[in-house]
């Protein structure tokens, strides 16, 4: 189930799929790691370009909310204002081997482009709490099936990919996207969102306005553990067809927060919440030694007065999506018998009605 078939009256008119994937050329792949008692986790992959031309950059920016978290590549994005490679999501102990990923995998696929040196940006958030975070099962192969898996369309939320073993709210949480349409003069452009949702305390959960965490209360194994209250990290990626300047990315990106709070969040410490925008809008010269005549990129974008429709755009499809997240994950139970609980469906209708 998603917010909007549960009949959630959320703002702003979305895209075809109401995915990050409305975005033209944007593809999600994921692979899910559910096996025995211990092991609930994986790998979402997102590609900015797709496949076949993931090596063209993009203008993008970053924004830490909290820095208690990774996302790796973030240097050489603020020095350049440019993404390029798959932009991988999983738990914060698979760092390595899902960065090893996406090298191997360019080394398959443009062996030219692995030629030179590779700063994939790899994101986590912990999913200790049922998942055995310290095991080695995340592997490099596992980064690669996701890449090679992703696609354009509807795409799956819930307890898949990175967001398998995550929780929200001290429910069962995971992977969730949302998109809105932006009318811009005579053109039309759309702003997408992927959350991995991992974070926030139970009385916080806030939805539609109504703050419905403390009515929900009972049945918390999560927070009646030693878990701390709120921990777990978010990490958001804004997509969007918009022409921007790497600055009006990172404006986009300090909007998630207000999308997260409308969910009720405060912003827990042991949150790690790190958000990356980008724009396919401008293509650029992909990075190569210039042979000859360097030339010149070009950028055309959308002025500084008139971005507030984007603005809220980026805060109303990151509310959406931390709900598909929690609307779409099914109770799971996992490393040492803990169990995540769904959010009750028929209990959260009562109470918004």
């Amino acid at each position: 189930m998603r917010a909007r078939e549960l009949g959630l009256r959320l703002r702003g008119r979305t895209g075809r799929h109401n995915a990050i994937t409305d975005v033209a050329g944007v593809e999600v792949g994921y692979t899910t790691l559910i096996e025995g008692d211990d092991v609930r986790t994986g790998v979402t992959a997102i590609l900015p370009r797709g496949k076949a031309d993931f090596d063209v950059p993009c203008i993008a920016e970053w924004f830490s909310l909290n820095g208690n978290g990774e996302m790796t590549g973030t240097t050489l994005i603020r020095e350049t204002g440019q993404l390029r490679l798959p932009v991988l999501i999983t738990n914060t102990h698979a760092v390595g081997p899902c960065h090893r990923g996406v090298i191997e995998w360019v080394a398959r696929e443009k062996p030219r482009v692995a030629a030179q040196w590779l700063l994939p940006v790899v994101a986590e958030t912990y999913d200790g709490y049922l998942n055995d975070t310290n095991g080695a099962h995340v592997q490099a192969s596992h980064a690669i099936a996701a890449i090679d898996a992703a696609c354009s369309g509807p795409i799956a939320e819930g307890s898949v990919g990175g967001g398998t073993g995550m929780n929200c709210y001290a429910f069962k949480g995971g992977s969730g996207t949302s998109s809105r349409v932006v009318e811009y003069g005579r053109d039309i452009y759309t702003v997408g969102a992927f959350v991995q949702a991992n974070f926030g305390a139970r009385n916080e959960l806030t939805i539609c306005g109504v703050p419905v965490g403390e009515a929900l209360g009972d049945d918390n194994p999560i927070e009646e553990s030693d878990w701390k209250s709120g921990a777990g990290s978010v990490i958001a990626v804004i997509a969007t067809d918009a022409p921007f300047l790497p600055g009006q990315c990172a404006a986009l990106a300090r909007r998630v927060p207000m999308g997260l709070a409308r969910t009720g969040t405060t912003g827990s410490h042991f949150s790690g919440d790190i958000f990356l925008a980008f724009s396919t809008a401008n293509v650029q010269t992909p990075s190569v030694y210039p042979v000859g005549d360097p030339g010149y990129d070009h950028l055309r974008h959308v002025p500084w007065n008139r971005m507030d429709d984007f603005f809220a755009a980026v805060v109303y499809s990151i509310e959406e999506a931390v709900l598909n997240a929690l609307l779409a994950a099914e109770t799971m139970t996992g490393r040492l018998g803990r169990r995540s609980p769904a959010l009750p469906k028929d209990r959260l209708a009562a109470l918004l009605s």
